[in-house]
């Protein structure tokens, strides 16, 4: 039997993504996670049909993948999306520790049908007291509590 390339991988992000919008599932997008030449997980957008604003098709990839890999963490594994990742998709992507993104549709593409993420693009650079969503900080000094518990820990574990 012949070796997937990396095209056959993305073929099955973009068929997962077309099968999505035919279901009714959710948002035209899919992911597929692959390991050592091998898929080990996919998702697809389930946003509207689980009433999750996270499940978008990476992020659901990321946690079939870390389930089944026993780990939260996705090293030597390569990330096919049939779309640019989001900002939230593309942090969860980097918390992941994944190796490599590959993606089909650009962010461009996809703003084009009304999934415009430049604004919060833009958001995350300001400063949070200027963003648009109103953000205040409180009890900064009791919640450092929680962090310096954290640093002596014997239990912790980094990621």
């Amino acid at each position: 039997m012949s070796q997937l390339t990396k095209e056959d991988f993305m073929r099955e992000a973009i068929r997962l993504s077309i099968e999505n919008v035919e279901n009714g599932k959710g948002g035209p997008f899919a992911a597929v996670i692959v390991k050592d030449g091998k898929i080990i997980a996919t998702g697809v957008n389930e946003v509207t049909s689980t009433n999750d604003p996270t499940a978008h098709a990476e992020v659901v990839a990321i946690r079939n993948a870390c389930n089944s890999l026993n780990s939260y963490q996705l090293d030597g594994c390569e990330i096919y999306c049939s779309c640019e990742p989001c900002p939230m998709c593309l942090g969860a992507i980097y918390w992941a520790n994944a190796s490599k993104i590959y993606f089909a549709n650009t962010k461009e593409d996809a703003a084009a049908i009304d999934f415009d993420d430049n604004f919060i693009y833009h958001e995350i650079a300001l400063p949070f007291k200027n963003r648009q969503l109103q953000t205040e900080q409180l009890l900064r000094e009791e919640a450092l509590q929680a962090f310096e518990q954290w640093e002596k820990s014997p239990l912790k574990k980094m990621y």
